[in-house]
């Protein structure tokens, strides 16, 4: 799980010293940065988030209006994730968790997929998560959100540049003018703040960060450990 410390969401990450711990916690490799930089945690890397403002989570923690969903929105399981284009631990789980839950429990109607933005580690996180958005009017939100994930080349290091971005647009096929008037407008700027800003009031201070009907799962875990809270839940 990748780890947030940073004062606000939408400055870029200062250059920090590292200092790698390598911890085993839960079966998950641990890696501690030095104070002020990103900190990528592996699972059960939570902190107190005392910080963030107060939000109603019973209210957050549910299929609401404009949310990016896959499979039906009355499905007895909802599975979000709150994560960041950016971060590598999200990469896996997209890559390697993720379609086995798809697979699993969405297409068969028992659970539902939601993605929320938590956009913590720098500037092209924020660009990315509008990206995305903009590629939603389109109704690719998801082929740019599998897009993004397997374009990851470092953090603020260029990969998700405007131009980077502009061209992923091409690549899936989206309407370019239309794409471009709409990530260059900025007008989803404020929602990816917000859903940033409403995500650390629950708690969330790192990625990727589950919720599966409100329990938290955090990290980038096997299957095997997500598959058990949603086989809890299925059996109520």
């Amino acid at each position: 799980m990748e780890n947030e410390t940073q004062g606000q969401e939408n400055k870029t990450m200062i250059p920090a010293a590292i200092i790698v711990a390598g911890l085993i916690i839960g079966g998950a490799i641990v890696y501690v940065n030095a104070p002020g930089a990103n900190v990528p945690v592996g699972a059960g890397g939570f902190v107190n988030n005392g910080d963030a403002p107060a939000v109603n989570s019973s209210e957050v923690l549910k299929v609401r209006e404009g949310d990016f969903i896959l499979g039906s929105p009355t499905a007895k399981v909802v599975f979000i994730e709150y994560g960041d284009f950016q971060c590598p631990f999200c990469g896996r789980f997209a890559e390697q968790v993720k379609p086995q839950i798809v697979e699993q429990y969405v297409k068969t109607g028992k659970a539902a997929f939601v993605w929320r933005d938590f956009a913590f580690l720098g500037e092209e996180s924020f660009r990315a998560s509008e990206a995305a958005r903009c590629a939603g009017e389109q109704e690719k939100f998801w082929d740019f959100h599998d897009y993004l994930f397997s374009h990851q080349n470092g953090e603020n290091q260029g990969a998700f540049s405007d131009t980077n971005l502009k061209k992923f647009a091409v690549a899936i096929k989206l309407d370019q003018a239309k794409f471009n008037s709409c990530f260059d407008s900025g007008k989803y700027r404020k929602a990816v703040e917000d859903s940033t800003g409403e995500g650390r009031g629950i708690g969330v201070n790192g990625t990727p960060a589950s919720f599966i009907n409100g329990k938290m799962v955090g990290g980038a875990q096997p299957f095997s450990a997500f598959q058990s809270v949603i086989e809890s839940e299925l059996k109520k």
